[in-house]
């Protein structure tokens, strides 16, 4: 399977395509019963393999050791991979998508930003030179073969934001995200100046972006949307409470009850993850019974 270009045809067709963020293999497995596209989240992973906020810590054979394991255990969804500023140097940044190429991932998304990054949607964000940038772009666009390629500025002044969106929007990226738009009426007006090329909108719960439905950002010209923290903030919100009760419970289990999750279901999840339960086209089939 090409997955680069299975993704590009999915981005192309009628309607927004989502992709839900993961941050390790068991989000990735929860997510994977839902959605057919999963996120590779920065903000995630620094979270889940380091404890540390998304501040430039990851290493990139960490992601790409994730992102192998990702790829054996859902051959048939699509994996979009954050890699941040390509980990700083343009010789890495061409290593790493030749690497993550290899391995089976979908597409990367490639940011301007320079060092201390922050996350795309809190302040104090800085920004390479446009020209640096853009000299980034064209070797990672040069090195990939059929990997979908998201372009994504993080600038923050008005003026800029649309001169950079168009800017990108007129290399071969396949893709144009500026993250942290503040409104309905900027995605308008990224929409205006980067034409036909498709647009990512990034959606993280707390963060500057509007809550927009898919059929709203099919309306507002969206072709991508990514979910980077659903099912990292659902965890912490739900072991939190699980631990709450726990201790109220002076250590006491809750009763199981109709759709709650214990051994039998999380084994039942997990089973599907097996190679050897996944078709030749990339499809999971359903495990034998126990």
């Amino acid at each position: 399977m090409n997955y680069g270009d299975e993704l590009r045809r999915e981005i192309m067709s009628e309607g927004v395509t989502p992709l839900i963020g993961v941050f390790d293999m068991f989000s990735a497995s929860v997510a994977a019963k839902h959605y057919d596209g999963l996120f590779v989240s920065g903000f995630g992973f620094a979270a889940s393999h380091y404890g540390l906020p998304d501040i430039g810590f990851i290493a990139w054979p960490d992601i790409v050791a994730f992102v192998q394991r990702l790829r054996l255990a859902f051959p048939g969804r699509h994996l979009l991979v954050d890699i941040d500023d390509g980990y700083v140097d343009a010789e890495v940044a061409c290593h790493v998508v030749e690497q993550l190429e290899m391995i089976g991932a979908s597409g990367v998304i490639l940011e301007d930003q320079q060092r201390p990054r922050r996350c795309g949607h809190v302040d104090g964000k800085r920004i390479l030179p446009l020209p640096e940038y853009l000299e980034k772009l064209d070797m990672v666009l040069r090195t990939r073969r059929d990997l979908v390629v998201v372009a994504r500025t993080d600038a923050t002044d008005e003026d800029e934001i649309l001169v950079r969106a168009q800017a990108l929007a007129e290399t071969d990226a396949d893709v144009v995200l500026v993250d942290g738009v503040r409104s309905v009426d900027w995605i308008h007006r990224v929409r205006s100046v980067i034409g036909g090329k498709p647009l990512l909108f990034n959606q993280i719960a707390g963060g500057k972006s509007p809550r927009i439905s898919l059929p709203e950002l099919t309306e507002l010209g969206v072709d991508v949307a990514i979910y980077s923290t659903p099912c990292l903030f659902a965890a912490q919100s739900a072991m939190d409470a699980a631990l709450l009760e726990l201790k109220g419970a002076d250590g006491r289990l809750p009763e199981m009850t109709p759709g709650t999750v214990g051994v039998k279901e999380s084994i039942e999840l997990l089973e599907r993850n097996i190679s050897r339960h996944h078709r030749p086209n990339g499809r999971e089939m359903a495990p034998a019974p126990a």
